[in-house]
């Protein structure tokens, strides 16, 4: 039985990729808050410190932080250890230009599908039924739309391609 779970937003980046989710509650700097050499978490107030963000679709509320992080995540992407794909709530300029320079596909949640952390680490979207995206779940982010409205992310089973 497939059960493929679709979430819309909004396309900031083009692009499509499949990966694990990597969830964070807080804001990510990337100037200072990454090791742009080893694509590592290492804000000291993260809660995903030490993690690494390479080939993961890396989901967070926003950005925050200087303007040279759009050129971090460039170095990140270059140095081989960028995430797959980035979804925010909100989509600041900073991380914006960033994966549009990188070339990493890139959503920002719809307005009715708002970020809504309980204290499980799960991401939780409103509108509709309740969706659930767990840190570690492999997911599809599809920003290849024509119509910026029309990206999405889908959570797949267990081994990545949707077919359980």
């Amino acid at each position: 039985m497939v059960d493929n779970r679709k979430i819309g937003g909004k396309i900031i980046s083009r692009g499509s990729c499949v990966g694990k989710a990597l969830l964070s509650k807080k804001p990510i700097s990337f100037l200072g808050g990454v090791d742009p050499d080893t694509g590592t978490i290492i804000d000291e107030h993260s809660d995903i410190r030490g993690e690494s963000i390479k080939d993961k679709i890396l989901i967070f509320p926003r950005g925050k932080g200087s303007s040279v992080g759009s050129y971090v995540i460039l170095q990140i992407k270059k140095n081989g250890v960028a995430p797959k794909g980035i979804i925010n709530e909100k989509a600041e300029v900073i991380v914006a230009i960033g994966a549009v320079i990188a070339e990493i596909p890139m959503l920002e949640m719809r307005s009715l599908e708002i970020f809504d952390f309980d204290g499980h680490t799960n991401l939780r979207f409103a509108e509709e039924e309740i969706k659930l995206i767990k840190d570690g779940e492999m997911i599809k982010l599809n920003a290849t739309g024509h119509q910026r409205l029309s990206g999405y992310i889908e959570v797949l089973n267990g081994n990545g391609n949707g077919n359980g």
